[in-house]
């Protein structure tokens, strides 16, 4: 979801969004930091490859920050994010060499159709909340693909 529809979505809700940017991993403290400062309740991390390359450096400083952190990447729910949602990177890598075996046999790349994920996982760090002081729903529970103790 691009960020000006999501801050749409938020302000329909009564929610308010502060954006803080890391474009280097030396940033990710600081932009912790800021966001720990701006009293945020929670941390919503895009998908992008900082994050995901640095996906337990990320649940690090927002495990260090109280700060409950929601991702597109399990890795991170794994390292101690609270949740993530989003597409099975695994299964993308899997399908992506159907592609490759097409190029490869003299398909031309341009005239090969752009897929979108189809295959998503709802992760929940059980841990990470009991940590926070947070209750999950055994509703919220019973639909996760995986639950961390």
């Amino acid at each position: 979801m691009e960020w000006q529809e999501l801050r749409e979505r938020a302000q329909t809700r009564g929610v308010t969004l502060a954006p803080v940017e890391a474009h280097l991993a030396a940033d990710l403290e600081k932009a912790f930091a800021v966001a720990a400062s701006q009293r945020a309740e929670a941390v919503l991390s895009f998908s992008d490859t900082l994050t995901y390359i640095f996906a337990g450096r990320v649940a690090e400083l927002a495990f260090v920050n109280k700060l409950p952190l929601m991702s597109p990447f399990r890795e991170t729910t794994n390292a101690g994010g609270l949740i993530s949602y989003g597409p099975d990177i695994p299964d993308l890598g899997r399908r992506s060499a159907s592609y490759i075996d097409k190029i490869l046999k003299g398909a031309n790349p341009a005239e090969l159709p752009i897929e979108q994920p189809t295959k998503f996982e709802l992760a929940i760090n059980v841990k990470t909340a009991k940590a926070l002081g947070l209750d999950v729903s055994t509703n919220l529970l019973a639909r996760a693909d995986e639950v961390i103790e």
